[in-house]
């Protein structure tokens, strides 16, 4: 595998926080070889009577904490590099949260867009029915990701339950409530965003109604976090979509602009009075140009590699929140670093998801569910120490905050390594 894998480039985010540890060499190895990769091949019979085959993937990267986590996304894309890539995330993402899971991925290489309903239930039926030895409630738990949502997962649930005989809900999270899903699970990613942003609103003395926020991506999450940020009182002057961004400088009615976006399948600034909508003046950008708003904070929430070393250096937003997972490339990071730009890195910024499908998840195996606000305050309570603990070694190693994110991911997976066992305990050291 070339070093312009995105899987090697993931794992060369290891390198500097690994110096302010203390963990063994084994540790190390570990995060580099993935526990267990499947790879099938799914048949879909169209609605006009053709056979057609989907490559599909799974990723087992790490399960030293636990049993594996990770989305499903349907891209037409996709390939297993990436989800190697995503599974090392998830891995450190869950070491973040402190949660008791590794990191799984996994997902189908098709464009979803192109299939009818029933070929997209017929697909997804199909997917689990392929990978079911490889998924269960104590080995390897999936979500919803790009382009699947809860509906999708609750497919995926009932094709499990066929298949092994039973009913089992903590197969799978993100699911629809009626099925076994959790309160606030669709807006848990947005909400995590949230924290991030009110956490450095704190620690600089900003306030809501003058911090003007940019978000790249206007899917759930940047349709999610733009809500909530809107309704804490944020301005939010920019937003974009694959096919171009709007900004006005006074703040956007955020409502209106996702009412109109998922009617009309396009962005408009609009403002809407019951059913009547007003067009707003608002100025039209490229997406490229929208990264490089005067904000304060900048929200890439749609792919990866967004930010890269040909136009860091001219982002002006002072802090950047990644809810998309690995939207910044590494030679970026080191320009915005020496700019002063504080990167939120995405297995803290966008960690609510699977923090709440771990909620969801015990919720299944107990059957005792709880209410919308509980699992907010959960949320609000675990976001908020995870940023202060990886704030401490910010401060105390003057690094920059995906380097002590790493930093404490390693720390807690070097304890679980050692817990089994290392060279030192084998050969009497210890």
């Amino acid at each position: 595998m070339g070093t312009n894998s995105l899987f090697e480039r993931a794992l060369g985010r290891l390198d500097e926080a690994a110096r302010l540890v203390d963990i063994t060499e084994e540790t190390y190895i570990r995060l580099h070889h993935p526990k267990a990769v499947l790879s099938v091949s799914v048949p879909l019979r169209m609605d006009d009577g053709r056979l057609e085959m989907f490559a599909a993937h799974r990723v087992h990267h790490n399960d030293l904490r636990g049993p594996g986590k990770g989305g499903i996304r349907y891209h037409p894309d996709l390939d297993l590099d990436e989800i190697k890539a995503l599974a090392f995330w998830m891995t450190c993402k869950c070491a973040v949260m402190d949660l008791p899971y590794g990191g799984a991925k996994g997902g189908i290489t098709v464009d979803p867009k192109k299939l009818s309903q029933m070929e997209l239930e017929r697909l997804s039926r199909g997917l689990i029915r392929r990978i079911a030895d490889f998924i269960g409630p104590q080995v390897d738990i999936p979500a919803p990701d790009v382009y699947t949502n809860e509906r999708i997962m609750g497919w995926m649930m009932d094709e499990y339950a066929h298949v092994v005989r039973r009913h089992e809900p903590a197969v799978i999270t993100g699911k629809p409530i009626a099925l076994g899903g959790s309160q606030g699970r669709s807006t848990a990613t947005a909400r995590g965003g949230l924290v991030c942003v009110q956490k450095l609103a704190e620690r600089h003395g900003w306030s809501a109604e003058q911090t003007r926020v940019a978000i790249q991506g206007f899917g759930n999450a940047g349709q999610g976090i733009a809500r909530l940020l809107f309704d804490a009182g944020y301005r939010v002057v920019a937003v974009s979509d694959s096919q171009g961004a709007i900004h006005s400088d006074k703040g956007f009615d955020v409502p209106s602009l996702i009412r109109f976006k998922n009617e009309r399948r396009s962005l408009k600034a609009v403002y809407c009075e019951e059913s009547v909508c007003d067009a707003v003046q608002a100025e039209r950008l490229t997406n490229e140009e929208m990264l490089q708003l005067d904000v304060d904070v900048l929200v890439p929430a749609a792919l990866a590699d967004v930010i890269t070393g040909d136009n860091a250096g001219a982002i002006k937003a002072r802090a950047v929140i990644e809810l998309a997972n690995g939207p910044t490339t590494a030679e970026a990071d080191e320009i915005l670093n020496e700019a002063g730009v504080t990167v939120i890195p995405d297995i803290l910024a966008n960690a609510g998801g699977v923090t709440v499908s771990y909620y969801e998840w015990i919720q299944n195996l107990t059957g005792d569910y709880w209410s919308a606000d509980k699992v907010e305050k959960r949320l609000q309570q675990r976001m908020s120490h995870q940023f202060d603990r990886i704030q401490d070694l910010v401060d105390e190693h003057e690094t920059s905050f995906r380097v002590g994110a790493y930093a404490l991911a390693l720390q807690r997976l070097g304890a679980a390594a050692e817990a089994v066992g290392t060279r030192d305990l084998f050969n009497g050291s210890k």
